[in-house]
């Protein structure tokens, strides 16, 4: 089985016993095919909710046994996420995953305040992990995904969920960098200005057993020469673990830079629900997706 980047994680998920998945309309190949693997890896057991119909045909064509999975019949979309989301929310699955539903249609559904899987006042953030073969350790990075611009408050929680998901994955003291287009304190630059906050944060002890530092710009997070020819010290410059973007822009175009044009491996999910959430992409491989359900497991 092909884990390539992520051997780490594998190693932490044999000590602990499979979860129980339940994915959101997982009627689709490239789905079933992920979750089959995940299965095989004696990761998670699962639960599909959809058209029975539908994957059992599909499952027949990528030559997946249909006892595999415990298959919960609903007829339509709406139908199978509102079930997925009931089986979570009452306890019977320790992850949710995404199959082939539009995002907005699993998100209404996840963030219904009475029928939901958001705890009241929680914040919903993702946090992604990359494997990119130029640098020396994996990446966690956020947000990518969900919070367009996010204010200082939501940095300090995004900040957190870095952090518990890096140690969850192995990393005793994550190297945290908060990213801005310079080292400088520009109070112009809400980036910098958050930045220098978010460190002055870290030294009062709010974000626990990490290393925290900021302003910076990425090639001082992730590159030691550039952040000596600049004369800039810091122990996160060059060796960073986890990088906080300040925008979705910045954080979306790192990850797909990543995985396009570097070919990284890549894992991302949800955090902020009651259990962790795979919102996997119709564009994510099922790499992609078997190495989120990964991390999800290892998290949730």
């Amino acid at each position: 089985m092909e884990k390539t980047g992520f051997s780490f994680l594998f190693e932490k998920l044999k000590n602990q016993s499979p979860k129980k998945l339940v994915v959101a309309n997982g009627v689709d190949m490239h789905t079933l095919e992920a979750v089959r693997r995940a299965v095989d890896e004696k990761i998670v057991s699962v639960i599909i909710t959809g058209a029975k119909e539908t994957v059992i045909n599909n499952c027949s064509k990528a030559g997946i046994a249909e006892n595999l999975y415990e298959i919960e019949n609903c007829d339509t979309e709406d139908a199978a996420v509102l079930r997925a989301v009931e089986i979570a929310r009452a306890g019977k699955a320790d992850l949710i995953m995404k199959g082939l539903v539009s995002t907005d249609v699993f998100m209404k559904a996840v963030l219904n305040k009475e029928k939901g899987l958001l705890p009241k006042g929680a914040l919903l953030s993702d946090v992604a992990m990359l494997n990119n073969n130029v640098y020396h350790k994996p990446l966690f990075i956020s947000d990518v995904a969900i919070l367009p611009l996010p204010n200082l408050e939501q940095k300090m929680q995004m900040t957190k969920y870095l952090i518990e998901v890096a140690q969850k994955a192995g990393v005793e003291r994550p190297k945290v960098a908060f990213l801005a287009a310079t080292e400088k304190v520009i109070a112009k630059m809400p980036a910098c200005a958050d930045a220098a906050e978010l460190k002055k944060m870290w030294k009062e002890a709010a974000f626990g057993n990490s290393i925290c530092d900021g302003p910076m710009a990425l090639d001082l997070a992730v590159d030691k020469h550039a952040a000596d020819v600049k004369n800039f010290s810091s122990p996160v410059a060059g060796d960073a673990d986890c990088l906080l973007f300040p925008n979705i822009e910045s954080g979306n175009i790192f990850y797909k830079a990543n995985t396009i044009f570097c070919n990284a491996s890549a894992a991302a999910i949800v955090m902020g629900t009651n259990v962790p959430a795979v919102l996997s992409s119709r564009g994510d491989s099922s790499d992609t997706k078997f190495y989120s359900i990964a991390l999800a497991a290892l998290i949730g």
